[in-house]
């Protein structure tokens, strides 16, 4: 998903932000998925082959190389193999060999990799102490050979290393431990990145799945409770009454085709993702349409004040909610009568929507425990916007919501080229 988002907009993903484009693979031999085959047997060749040149390179002064010695660099290398499955005695491991290795005189050379590569693994994989005991004692055994025990030591005639070449030697422990800190920290950035990442994609998942369900409920739930009304009509006067019968099957007909055109393009829109739907959203401009279809439910609609021009997702949550309060009067009120009152002042867009029935039919639970009440919230806490439900005190049920017309214009604008499209 997101390498879909980047191509989108038109550029390569930047690892050094979000990490390896490879992170699985490196996690997978971490885990033990995998053998880091390639790179150990290059550093292995590396070793071997760089060992000699330093030979030839130190000759005279150091060990010349021998079967022990090249026991040695070969065991350091290959050891390197299990450097993401067991860190810890990896690190260890290879410092001992190099230790023994410059202990018996042999020349300087890539043994030391061997032990910076260890390092590094061991660092990256959190074993930061074992790291350091190991490079510490590596130094120590490097101090006591430079300046006491090689006396004793090989090759023969040998003198006490300079303390400026301990130097070299203390800022190459230091480079290795920066360096593996360094990485480690990079690499819990990018885990940390990844996983934000992840909890984002789920969220807008989340939040898709919740804004299709609440589609879904206002178009359904509306549709159903005019063809529950005039099923029930239907069935009441089918002897006495034919021809109003026949009008209520008519309701019934067209009540259930406009649901299911609402509803196959909720569903396209998960068929097709990344294109723009067919049809536009409904919005104020469709009220018209929501009185009919209420007054085929029995239900007289007076709607005061001028649908205003605004943007599509405030349009559309304004005639959710309209639509969803117009069939809680219809399913739960005992009303035959309600007002829809529509007034834009400033950046606010004010929508009342009143009727008479009993405040206990009309859902007395102004707390908003259903799905109907729940999802005019959601809608309108999406914009900024609030909702009051509840009983008048002279009677009756009132749904007032209060939307921030021009936020929402400004943010449809801001958003547009990127949550839009990744939304369609």
């Amino acid at each position: 998903m997101d390498e879909e988002r980047v191509r989108e907009r038109g550029g390569p993903a930047r690892w050094w932000r979000h990490g390896p484009p490879w992170p699985g693979r490196w996690e997978d031999e971490e885990r033990g998925g995998r053998w880091p085959w390639r790179s150990t047997l290059l550093l292995t060749v590396f070793v071997l082959v760089g060992s000699n040149f330093a030979a030839h390179g130190q000759q005279g002064e150091r060990a010349a190389l021998d079967a022990f010695a090249r026991v040695l660099l070969l065991g350091a290398a290959a050891s390197l193999l299990w450097r993401h499955r067991h860190p810890v005695p990896v690190v260890f491991g290879t410092a001992a060999a190099a230790a023994l290795y410059l202990g018996a005189g042999y020349p300087y050379g890539p043994v030391l990799l061997t032990v910076a590569v260890g390092c590094f693994a061991a660092v990256v994989a959190g074993h930061r102490r074992a790291a350091w005991t190991a490079l510490g004692l590596l130094w120590v055994v490097h101090l006591l050979v430079a300046h006491w025990l090689y006396r004793w030591l090989p090759p023969s005639g040998d003198s006490a290393a300079s303390w400026a070449q301990e130097g070299v030697v203390a800022a190459w422990v230091v480079a290795i431990l920066a360096l593996s800190e360094l990485a480690r920290i990079r690499r819990e950035q990018w885990a940390r990145e990844r996983a934000e990442r992840a909890r984002a994609a789920r969220r807008r998942a989340d939040e898709e799945r919740l804004r299709i369900a609440r589609e879904l409920h206002d178009v359904l739930a509306h549709s159903l409770s005019v063809i529950n009304v005039q099923a029930g009509v239907g069935l009441a006067l089918l002897d006495s009454h034919p021809d109003q019968a026949r009008t209520a099957l008519t309701t019934i007909k067209s009540a259930s085709k406009e649901a299911l055109g609402e509803v196959r393009q909720v569903l396209d829109t998960l068929r097709t993702p990344g294109e723009a739907p067919r049809a536009p959203a409904p919005g104020l401009d469709r009220l018209p349409e929501l009185v009919e279809q209420a007054a085929r439910a029995g239900l007289t609609v007076e709607v005061t004040g001028e649908p205003p021009r605004l943007p599509p997702g405030t349009d559309l949550a304004a005639f959710r909610i309209v639509q969803e309060a117009l069939t809680n009067v219809v399913r739960h009120s005992g009303s035959r009568h309600a007002r829809v009152h529509l007034d834009r002042t400033g950046g606010t867009l004010r929508l009342r929507i009143d009727d008479d029935g009993p405040a206990a039919g009309a859902g007395a639970d102004a707390g908003g425990s259903g799905n109907g009440l729940a999802g005019m919230r959601e809608r309108a806490a999406a914009l900024g916007g609030t909702i009051e439900a509840g009983p008048r005190d002279d009677g009756g049920f009132r749904v007032l919501a209060v939307l921030p017309s021009r936020a929402g214009e400004e943010r449809v604008g801001r958003e547009a080229p990127s949550d839009v499209r990744e939304d369609r």
